[in-house]
């Protein structure tokens, strides 16, 4: 039964993992086919240069940002549509739109809309008179600007799935739970903070380790909004693999690079088992 469910996490796990291994202690390029062992020896030539630790110091700001910010959003989304009002399924739909779409279009959507140029926010932010025509932001091109639209459109694309996680986990709380808290007079916020979000913290932390292992290994809206410009400041881990492996034709370095990955996955992955199985004893 569980045969093709292992063939195909050893096809597209295993054999790449194994490959990866097998390349970061060689000399293998793009340019010379042969390969040599080299030990630990690019691990140690990536640690120390200035554009390995700005990625990690990325990777982290990306994935921890995002991550709080999806786990906000997507707590009072589900409590808004907990609620019974009309054109409720309409709202459902759209928000569940930016995650069946192609994440590669709808970055470039947003390419458009952050554009120095033809910005559709900046003319939006001039015609409310919050800035001058002089003023116009280049949304990709100050490094704090783009950190924070990289994360943006990152927050954008996550939210649907955890709202919905979210929306599944307080549907499941009991009525008689909220009706007790009503009688004994427990009002919104007490409610909120002593009832509600500590039945469905489980859920919520079960949402925030799939968020992060998304913002740790993807690399999409980066490479399309920024390429990890300006100057590295939005450059992660994911992107600098490839650049350095494929575009840049140093395939051992850009696999040493891509395995720093599997100790952050690896610690996300045992937090997302260990809550699994606090849920199911609850």
């Amino acid at each position: 039964m569980i045969g093709p469910a292992v063939l195909f996490i050893v096809l597209v796990v295993g054999i790449p993992f194994l490959l990866a291994l097998f390349y970061s202690v060689s000399d293998i390029s793009m340019g010379d086919r042969t390969m040599r062992f080299v030990g630990l020896r690019n691990f140690i030539a990536i640690w120390g240069t200035t554009n390995f630790q700005t990625a990690i110091w990325n990777t982290f700001v990306f994935a921890i940002v995002s991550q709080i910010l999806v786990i906000v959003l997507g707590t009072a989304l589900a409590l808004a549509l907990l609620r019974d009002f009309r054109g409720k399924w309409l709202i459902r739909f759209l928000l569940l739109l930016p995650w069946v779409a192609p994440i590669s279009l709808g970055t470039i959507g947003w390419l458009w809309i952050f554009d120095s140029t033809y910005s559709v926010l900046n003319w939006t932010l001039e015609t409310l008179r919050f800035i001058s025509p002089n003023d116009w932001y280049m949304w990709l091109g100050i490094p704090h600007l783009a950190m924070g639209s990289v994360i943006a459109v990152h927050v954008w694309r996550i939210l649907p799935l955890a709202t919905v996680i979210l929306l599944a986990g307080l549907s499941s709380i009991p009525h008689d739970i909220h009706d007790a808290a009503r009688v004994d007079g427990a009002g919104y916020w007490r409610h909120l903070f002593e009832i509600t979000v500590p039945l469905i913290r489980p859920i919520m932390l079960v949402a925030g380790l799939f968020g992060l292992v998304f913002a740790f290994t993807d690399m999409i809206v980066i490479f399309v909004l920024t390429r990890g410009g300006p100057y590295d400041t939005t450059q992660v881990l994911a992107t600098l693999a490839f650049f350095t492996g494929i575009q840049g034709g140093d395939i051992a370095e850009g696999a040493a690079i891509a395995l720093f990955l599997f100790p952050m996955l690896l610690a996300v992955a045992i937090g997302f088992l260990r809550v699994a199985r606090r849920t199911e004893v609850v």
